[in-house]
């Protein structure tokens, strides 16, 4: 076999560093992001957050640019894409069916992003906490105002804990100790006992002589703990313990115990007539005991959370201003960072020395990664415009006026593959004056109406919502109904599928939401 050497044309797609890059951006969340260009920031000498005030003239000079006497010219700061507004109606209103005008405005919001408050060096013979005192964790703090927040981050104490912390403060002893500790580690995040006491009493230790009797007795005390209603071994006791607990002044507080004790699955079922004929009440009487009975909890636990809140942080802001939609990026999001002017300028042409090549290649990363977050940004903004210029009914009349949108949809408008926009649309979000909901919130499926249109799933689940509020608590609205109603404005839908987004809402069947009056 003869070897030759042949010259071929052909055209491939090559993922470059820098488009790997850019990509990976794109999908982060704003907490990933942040903590992305924390790393970058450490890892790299030649990136530097913008100080305080610079942003602002960098706004307002048009971006702003490192001299050197390198190849260092250009803007080497990440600067936000300007704001768009959409929907300019000079008339004092804005049609639904209008086409948008997008115009350019200049941001008007910046960040602090350090503080001065800190010496440049501390004495040699001093440690941090000589200077700065130290502050114990905490989940709670308060503003100057005197309002308490939660700290972000910090545990929070859950039920076990809680148990725990009044079991040390409890008088036990060493034996009924070890025991209630069984107990404890038996209970369910609800607040219910998950375990049968012959099975806790046989997984104690082998030299504690204990009899059913004693378990019985300890988890007793345990039910007097708070919350009220924790360690019942099903609804029935839990409801009880709470009940028990009342004022015996209370009014219907004995009636109550009857029926729960008596004749809780009577009630389950919205059997009315039958708990008025065992019980010897009426129909206002038997109100007033379930009106009772419904002010306790019937998952103590649930009061209490084993994780910390999580919060937030809005991609996207949207307000109205003069009837037009205005859509930019949240500010207090957005990264901050720049290229070091001083190491920057000591990078010279013509040099291969070893410190010079690691100044230039940083350099580059720094511009690359820049750039990313500036395409990240962009990317960004084109979407949500996109997505509030189709969505404009929703923002003026709420979820009902909610319109189809597929991503395809968006990707022809924007120009880009479908694949980028549900990257830009996921763990992205938008604060808007109907709330804050994630950017893939306002893309949903389409069902036919009677007039040949299409009507979004999210409007027919919002019309869902306000027919199930606005029924008659004596005769809840079943899903055929629902259905008929719906079609009877012009909707196309059948019950299965009306069933499938009531239980979407976690909205209960017609039978479960019947209710005296």
């Amino acid at each position: 076999m003869k070897q030759s050497l042949q010259l071929r044309l052909g055209q491939h797609l090559t993922m470059t560093p820098q488009l790997q890059q850019a990509i990976r951006l794109l999908q982060l969340s704003t907490l990933e992001l942040q903590t992305e260009v924390q790393q970058a920031l450490e890892a790299n000498p030649l990136l530097e957050l913008a100080e305080e005030g610079e942003f602002e003239s960098a706004l307002a000079g048009g971006g702003l640019e490192t001299s050197s006497e390198g190849d260092t010219g250009g803007s080497d700061e990440f600067l936000p894409p300007t704001p768009m507004d959409i929907g300019v109606d000079t008339g004092g209103g804005m049609g639904m069916d209008e086409q948008p005008v997008v115009s350019g405005a200049t941001s008007e919001s910046t960040l602090d992003l350090q503080s001065s408050d800190m010496p440049d060096d501390l004495p040699v013979d001093s440690s941090w906490d000589d200077v700065y005192d130290s502050i114990a964790p905490q989940t709670q703090g308060s503003d100057q105002d005197g309002r308490d927040y939660e700290i972000q981050g910090e545990s929070v104490e859950g039920l076990h804990e809680h148990l725990m912390w009044q079991m040390q403060l409890t008088p036990f002893s060493d034996t009924d100790r070890a025991i209630a500790t069984s107990l404890i580690d038996s209970i369910s995040d609800d607040g219910y006992l998950t375990s049968p006491l012959e099975e806790i009493r046989a997984g104690l230790h082998s030299d504690l002589d204990v009899e059913l009797d004693e378990v019985e007795a300890v988890l007793r005390r345990l039910q007097h703990f708070d919350p009220p209603g924790v360690a019942a071994r099903d609804l029935r006791e839990c409801l009880l313990i709470q009940l028990q607990q009342y004022d015996p002044a209370t009014p219907w507080r004995a009636q109550a115990l009857q029926l729960v004790r008596e004749h809780l699955d009577l009630l389950a079922g919205r059997d009315y007539a039958q708990l008025m004929r065992r019980m010897k009440l009426t129909q206002p009487e038997l109100s007033q005991v379930n009106a009772l009975i419904q002010t306790v909890n019937p998952r103590p636990g649930s009061i209490f959370s084993s994780k910390a809140s999580e919060y937030v942080i809005p991609d996207v802001v949207v307000t109205k201003k003069r009837g037009a939609w205005r859509v930019e990026l949240n500010p207090e999001a957005m990264p901050r960072v720049r290229v070091n002017a001083r190491y920057a300028n000591m990078i010279r042409r013509a040099d291969n020395s070893t410190d010079n090549t690691y100044l230039k290649n940083h350099l580059q990363e720094a511009r690359w990664f820049i750039k990313s977050l500036q395409s990240r940004s962009e990317t960004l903004l084109k979407v949500a415009s996109c997505i509030v210029e189709r969505q404009r009914a929703f923002l003026d009349y709420g979820p009902e006026a909610m319109k189809p949108l597929v991503l395809h949809d968006v990707a022809e408008v924007v120009g880009m593959h479908e694949s980028t926009i549900s990257r830009v649309t996921t763990q992205k979000y938008m604060h808007t004056p109907q709330g804050i909901f994630e950017l893939k919130y306002f893309f949903s499926s389409h069902v036919s109406t009677a007039t040949g249109g299409v009507c979004s799933a999210t409007a027919i689940r919002a019309l869902i919502k306000k027919l199930v509020a606005a029924e008659s608590p004596q005769k809840p609205l079943s899903d055929s109904q629902l259905a008929e109603i719906l079609s009877e404005q012009g909707i196309n839908v059948a019950r299965r599928t009306v069933a499938k987004y009531r239980e979407a809402m976690s909205i209960a069947p017609s039978s479960e939401r019947k209710r005296m009056a």
